[in-house]
């Protein structure tokens, strides 16, 4: 197993390099960049802006210290709103960005420093983007730990008990019941969440923002785990439901395939009890897939499907965050949060590998390679 965890880490290096050229390189091709940006500032707010820009200011948040992450290059006349400005301002915003150097060169720097884990700095909050990545993580665990695990409660049970009930009025009502909910996106529950329960035309029994009232520390240690569930009761339920329907089908499937297996009839022949041929035999088999999937699962609710839901309920999480980069073109932050992210993933992956062997020693991934 060591040699294949150590097989894994060293693929991890092409895959995780190809995925920041691909992407890096694509976004070169996107209009709106960050001079862009910045010249639409300029446009729109005339002499006041190019003083700014011009003048001897320091330290505010348009102007930062040079960032060698990303960006879409060219001289005065390859920017669209540059028209009337003079020459000497748009070098100087294409050099307080670090988009003087050629793209080669942009990206070589960026992925040096990458291997350090610098970031940068983004290119309009004047904040890091380790720090900004460290502010909002809270609200994705939160979203992201709280939905995988009650997927997992749920979907574990039902999807055992619609495979001992197989074909049953039980199975057939439940599985219509989980295609309706898993055919309503996420967001639409959300808004009428918020519109029942949330004040929005009916009842007024949830807050709307945030993860924690104003007046969170000043509650005792009852009163805050209180709180905290109570602020953050509609936002997970809104990604719950419909989201546990893959995992129910597939641990049905899997118990189906492992009862009508010889060793589940032998056990049944000596006299066991059906809760011990199934809890004692098949359960360890069927959720091998489904457990260890865990990692995957957590990491794709964490990364990918809580924006719509941190908006509806107001919530800064990671979503949030790179989304308003990508409007913005905050490259370092998209970039930096690119790299970070695809590394968790990839390590994940690894995690997901090595649970497969823990609830199951008889896979090899050395000898399959072999």
């Amino acid at each position: 197993m060591a040699a294949y965890i150590l097989r894994r880490l060293l693929l991890m290096v092409p895959t995780l390099f190809g995925i920041m050229v691909i992407n890096f390189f694509v976004i070169q091709a996107a209009p709106g960049g960050p001079v862009e940006q910045v010249l639409a500032q300029i446009q729109g707010t005339a002499v006041d802006a190019t003083e700014r820009f011009t003048g001897s200011a320091s330290g505010g948040e348009t102007l930062q210290r040079p960032n060698t992450e990303a960006g879409s290059g060219g001289g005065a006349g390859g920017y669209r709103g540059a028209r009337g400005l003079p020459p000497e301002l748009i070098q100087r915003i294409e050099k307080m960005y670090g988009f003087d150097k050629p793209v080669h060169e942009r990206f070589g720097l960026m992925m040096v420093s990458y291997l350090t884990f610098d970031f940068g700095e983004s290119f309009f909050r004047n904040r890091r983007v380790v720090d900004l990545v460290l502010d909002k993580m809270p609200v994705s665990i939160t979203l992201g730990l709280w939905t995988t695990l009650l997927v997992y409660l749920i979907s574990i049970p039902l999807g055992i008990g619609k495979a001992v009930r197989d074909g049953t009025q039980f199975d057939v009502s439940s599985s219509t019941a989980l295609v309706v909910l898993n055919a309503i996106p996420g967001f639409l529950f959300a808004l009428l969440l918020v519109v029942l329960f949330a004040g929005g035309s009916y009842f007024k029994w949830f807050p709307l923002r945030g993860l924690v009232s104003d007046n969170h520390a000043e509650l005792s240690l009852f009163g805050q785990i209180a709180d905290y569930l109570w602020h953050i009761a509609l936002p997970i339920t809104a990604m719950v439901i419909g989201g546990f329907t893959t995992l129910t089908f597939l641990t049905k499937n899997s118990f189906l395939e492992e009862i009508s297996k010889q060793y589940v009839m032998t056990a049944r022949a000596k006299g066991l009890v059906e809760r011990r041929v199934l809890y004692g035999h098949v359960f360890r088999n069927a959720m091998l897939i489904v457990i260890a999937g865990f990692p995957a699962a957590f990491i794709g609710v964490l990364f990918g499907g809580s924006l719509l839901i941190e908006v509806i309920f107001s919530l800064d999480g990671l979503g949030l965050l790179g989304f308003e980069a990508a409007l913005g073109r905050d490259y370092p932050v998209m970039f930096g949060t690119l790299y970070f992210f695809g590394l968790i993933g990839l390590v994940m992956g690894i995690v997901g590998d090595i649970m497969y062997t823990v609830i199951d020693p008889r896979i090899d991934f050395e000898a399959r390679a072999a």
